[in-house]
């Protein structure tokens, strides 16, 4: 029996979205992308927002819609763009996140050393182009940004492209932090092709600023919100812990956490790729909390300690300060772990988790967001917006922050 592959999603964003053909269909039906239905888009978020519990599938699927959307527009525009490269760009965004892991960013370098989500996004889809006898060879160029039509690269990676405009309108929804919506028809309307590069046109240029100072109130009151830091970076340690305990002994995990624990260092170009790729994709949230379940019964303290806290949602107290903490300070905090648990300095460390979060809302050292004039002139955003201090915006905001059990009692 022949299936219908031409369907329609409802969508809580954008209301009916289609899978247009075949190809998409047989690739978002595929157990690697389905993967993604397992992974929370913003990670541990919901610890503070409970509403956002959306997925990196959802988004990608919405990613799609708004590419077909802009493509469409720009042809309007009288811009060429042909099926073929429809089709291209399409299936590059729609597999621009496939290599994400469990909880996303949060644990992207504590799973799988050595390579990044892009990376491991790349080898998903040399795959799938593997699967389907080559017709992702077209949509592997264009999310390499060689493609000769560079601005279909832009639309899947720039500082304003159709997965920020996505996840942006997206998280904003289910975070409930209304501040943080954009209005996506507004900025794809204003889109404009000029010399092979993206640009807006100068009429959509309060859309552009809108867009930006959403971008940074996302990231400080959603992304960076101290309490999600906490929740991030315990799960960070607790890998961290199992990492090193899996050296001496088993601990009870699923297959594809353990073959990842196990791992020992990172992982290069001498490494069974495909291997590696099976594993990984048997790998999502699942796992994780399965085995951070499994783990708050453990012998040791220390792992059993953080587990239990994140189950619970006892979080670790967070400070946060503009200038790096004084090592005193810090060493007051680690001693003062120490005696109350009763253990060595050395596991205490795993109970003082220390980072730095920065951020740009428009980073100058990227290439531009082009504003384009009536005369066909040609302006960074940053040189023309008069509403903003986009001076302010595109220096990064950098605050160092630290972390311990909140029934440690040291100075405030």
């Amino acid at each position: 029996m022949e299936t219908n592959k031409k369907k329609i999603v409802n969508d809580p964003i954008y209301g009916f979205v289609s899978i247009p053909d075949e190809l998409h269909f047989d690739i978002i039906e595929h157990p690697l992308f389905q993967r993604l239905r397992r992974i929370k888009q913003v990670s541990l978020t919901n610890l503070v927002y409970p509403g956002a519990n959306h997925t990196r599938f959802a988004h990608s699927l919405g990613a799609m819609h708004l590419m077909r959307k802009a493509i469409q527009l720009l042809n309007d525009k009288g811009h060429a763009i042909s099926k073929e490269e429809l089709e291209a760009a399409s299936l590059a965004i729609l597999l621009h996140d496939s290599g994400h892991g469990p909880f996303s960013h949060t644990l992207e370098s504590s799973i799988v050393e050595g390579i990044s989500h892009e990376d491991l996004s790349l080898l998903m889809m040399e795959k799938f182009n593997r699967i389907h006898g080559g017709r992702l060879d077209l949509a592997i160029e264009v999310f390499k940004g060689q493609y000769q039509k560079g601005f279909l690269g832009k639309l899947i990676s720039s500082q304003l492209d159709v997965d920020r405009i996505d996840y942006l309108k997206r998280d904003s929804f289910f975070t409930g932090v209304a501040e943080g919506n954009v209005n996506a028809e507004r900025l794809l309307d204003m889109m404009e092709v000029v010399g092979n590069d993206l640009a807006i046109e100068a009429k959509g240029i309060y859309s552009v600023e809108s867009f930006l100072v959403s971008r940074r109130i996302m990231y400080w009151q959603v992304y960076m919100h101290k309490t999600v830091l906490s929740a991030e970076y315990m799960l960070r340690e607790i890998l961290k812990r199992a990492r090193l305990i899996s050296k001496e002994r088993l601990l009870p995990a699923t297959p594809a956490l353990t073959y990842f624990l196990r791992h020992e260092g990172p992982f290069t170009a001498s490494d069974d790729m495909d291997e590696l790729l099976t594993a990984f994709g048997q790998l999502d949230d699942y796992d994780v909390m399965t085995a951070v379940k499994l783990w708050s019964s453990d012998t040791d303290f220390v792992l059993r300690e953080l587990c239990q806290r994140l189950i619970d949602r006892r979080l670790f107290r967070i400070e946060m300060s503009q200038e790096p903490f004084e090592s005193a300070y810090k060493d007051e905090i680690l001693q003062g772990i120490a005696k109350f648990y009763g253990i060595s300095m050395y596991d205490a460390s795993f109970m003082l988790l220390q980072g730095v979060s920065s951020n740009h809302a428009y980073h100058p050292g990227k290439p531009a967001i082009n504003i384009l004039y009536k005369d066909g002139s040609i302006r960074d955003i940053s040189e023309v917006s008069a509403e903003l201090h986009l001076d302010v915006l595109t220096q990064p905001t950098v605050r160092h922050f630290i972390c311990y059990p909140k029934e440690l009692r040291v100075r405030q």
